[in-house]
């Protein structure tokens, strides 16, 4: 069983790239992953393609519209049943590995990209199943955000990796940040690589490399320790 995702968005070319090179674009040919563009003025209010309008109570920036976001997710829920509807937005949740791997168990995702100001709240309040932000920032769209969501999701995907051992071992995973990584020459301008590294003594490696991990999320993400 594969991973479908339906992303709604205004600017689906700008995921044209992300998704047709290197892992990705190989876990869409294993028949792993599927992922379809739908652009959200297909739904427009009118033939000037408005997706957009002011928000009540002034201010600035434009707000998304209740109308042309139901009627496109009405339209797609049609064709399949969605596992989950997420709105990838700043004031969603910390996006983190462990939701990742979760949504990489789904069967089918539709992801709904916010732009301008958002959108319509009363689509947030009964539509929306999770809201997913992948960090304290504020992006020009919510496009870019959905491909880093998926990007990270997939990799959890049985087969997508040719290693799934670098799964258990990278950032974030137990709470810990990843250890210093080396490869060769064993001395580069007058840098050696840790002896411990060319021993070949795993169990010893092993130590080294927890002992760095503990050292390394100490220092940059102490937060993550509690």
């Amino acid at each position: 069983m594969n991973l479908q995702i339906d992303i709604l968005t205004v600017l689906p070319e700008l995921l044209e790239s992300p998704f047709n090179h290197s892992i990705l674009k190989r876990a869409k040919e294993k028949g792993l992953l599927e992922i379809r563009l739908h652009h959200l003025r297909q739904w427009a209010v009118n033939e000037y393609g408005q997706v957009d309008d002011y928000q009540y109570g002034g201010g600035a920036g434009m707000v998304m519209m209740a109308e042309p976001l139901a009627s496109a997710i009405e339209a797609l829920s049609k064709e399949k049943t969605f596992d989950e509807i997420i709105y990838v937005t700043p004031d969603g949740e910390r996006f983190n590995q462990k939701i990742a791997n979760g949504l990489s168990l789904k069967g089918n995702l539709l992801l709904i990209c916010g732009h301008y100001k958002g959108i319509d709240q009363r689509i947030r309040d009964t539509v929306i199943d999770e809201e997913i932000s992948i960090g304290d920032y504020v992006l020009t769209n919510g496009t870019l955000a959905a491909a880093v969501v998926i990007d990270a999701l997939a990799r959890f995907i049985p087969g997508v990796l040719g290693e799934e051992k670098s799964l258990t071992s990278e950032s974030f995973t137990r709470n810990l940040l990843d250890f210093p990584n080396y490869t060769r020459p064993a001395v580069y301008r007058g840098q050696s690589v840790p002896e411990v590294l060319l021993q070949g003594n795993h169990g010893e490696i092993e130590k080294w490399r927890h002992a760095q991990q503990l050292a390394k999320t100490a220092k940059i993400r102490p937060d993550l320790l509690k």
